[in-house]
C-alpha cells in the first residue's frame, strides 16, 4: 500500500489523538466488516485498508515511523506482517459481536482473512531485511562554497560512537539538496542493513546577496542624475569578477535588471542561475544653494 495516506483512509487529521483514531476505525469497521456486507468484495477490501491504517496509527512507534518517513519510506521498512504484528482488534470487534481476536469470520464459519501473523503469507527472515533509520545532517555552506564546491569534515554519531568523515560538496548544492552516504545511518533493529546518512545543505545568509534557488539578488544604489541621464555601474560577482551594467536614461527606482548566467551553478549540470540587480535611486536629503537653483530651473522647464 505504498503511497497510501492512512489519515485520509480513516478520515482523521494528522494531529488526531488516540481516542479519535479508535472512534474513526470503530465507525468504519462497523460499516465495512465482512459480516455486514454480504460478500461484497470491494467492502472487504476497504475493511482491510482501514484495518491496516488503524494498525499503524494506533501504535505509537509505527505512527512515528510513518510520520517521519512518509508512506513510501515506511513501507520500505515494514512488511504487511510487521504492520499487523502486535495489533489487537479484539476489543473493538467484540463490541459488534464479531468475536475472534484478530481473525475475521464470515457468517458461514470460514475465515475471510486473518491479521494474526502475516495476512499475506509467510515471509521467513523478513524482519532481518528491515533497514535501519536514515539520518539527516544539516550542513551550513557559504555562497562561495556553493559556487566553487568544497571539501567538508562532518562529525556525527554512528552505531553509538562519534565518527568523522570528509565529504566532497559539489558545485550548486543549494539549500535542501542532499548527498547520500549509504550505510552511515542507524543500525537495523533486526540485524538488517543500516540506514543511510543524508547530508543536507543549508546556505548561510550572505551580507551582500540574497538567494532564491539558483538566482542571486543584489541591491545597487545610483544617484538621481544617473537615473535621469543613464550611467554604467560596476556589479560584483561571487567568483570575484566586476561586471559593467548599463543603466539606461530614465531608469526608475526599484527597477530589476538581469545579468544572465551569473548566478549559482546548477547541481549536476552546466547551467547557471541569473544575477538580478535591484536599482535603488537615492534621493538627496538636502540640497545646497546651487543644486536648489538648478532644480528650480528644471522645474520651470516642466521637468
Amino acid at each position: 500500500m505504498s503511497g497510501t495516506d492512512y489519515y485520509k483512509t480513516l478520515g482523521v487529521s494528522k494531529t488526531a489523538k488516540d481516542d479519535e483514531i479508535k472512534k474513526a476505525y470503530r465507525k468504519l469497521a462497523m460499516k465495512y466488516h465482512p459480516d455486514h456486507t454480504k460478500g461484497d468484495k470491494s467492502a472487504e477490501e476497504k475493511f482491510k485498508k482501514i484495518s491496516e491504517a488503524y494498525a499503524v496509527l494506533s501504535d505509537k512507534e509505527k505512527r512515528k515511523q510513518y510520520d517521519t518517513f512518509g508512506s513510501d519510506g515506511f513501507h520500505q521498512r515494514f512488511s504487511q506482517e510487521d504492520i499487523f504484528r502486535g495489533s489487537d482488534f479484539g476489543d473493538i470487534l467484540r463490541e459488534f459481536g464479531f468475536g475472534g481476536a484478530n481473525s475475521f469470520m464470515g457468517r458461514g464459519g470460514g475465515t475471510r482473512f486473518s491479521f494474526g501473523g502475516s495476512p499475506f503469507g509467510s515471509h521467513p527472515g523478513r524482519q532481518a531485511q528491515i533497514k535501519g533509520s536514515d539520518l539527516v545532517y544539516e550542513l551550513p555552506l557559504t555562497l562561495q562554497e556553493v559556487t566553487k564546491g568544497a571539501s567538508k569534515v562532518v562529525s556525527f554519531d554512528h552505531k553509538g560512537r562519534s565518527e568523522k568523515i570528509t565529504v566532497k560538496i559539489p558545485k550548486g548544492m543549494i539549500t535542501g539538496k542532499k548527498l547520500r552516504l549509504a550505510g552511515k545511518g542507524e543500525p537495523s533493529p533486526y540485524g538488517g542493513l543500516p540506514g543511510d546518512l543524508y547530508i543536507q545543505s543549508k546556505v548561510l545568509n550572505d551580507p551582500q546577496y540574497d538567494v532564491k534557488e539558483y538566482d542571486l539578488y543584489l541591491n545597487r544604489d545610483i544617484r538621481l542624475t544617473e537615473a535621469i541621464l543613464g550611467e554604467s555601474i560596476s556589479v560584483p560577482t561571487l567568483d570575484g569578477k566586476e561586471l559593467s551594467l548599463k543603466i539606461p536614461p530614465g531608469t526608475r527606482h526599484g527597477t530589476k535588471m538581469r545579468l544572465s548566467g551569473h548566478g549559482l551553478p546548477v547541481m549536476k549540470g552546466r547551467k547557471k542561475g541569473d544575477l538580478y540587480v535591484h536599482i535603488h535611486v537615492v534621493m538627496p536629503k538636502r540640497l545646497n544653494k546651487e543644486q536648489k537653483k538648478l532644480i528650480e530651473k528644471l522645474a520651470q522647464t516642466g521637468l
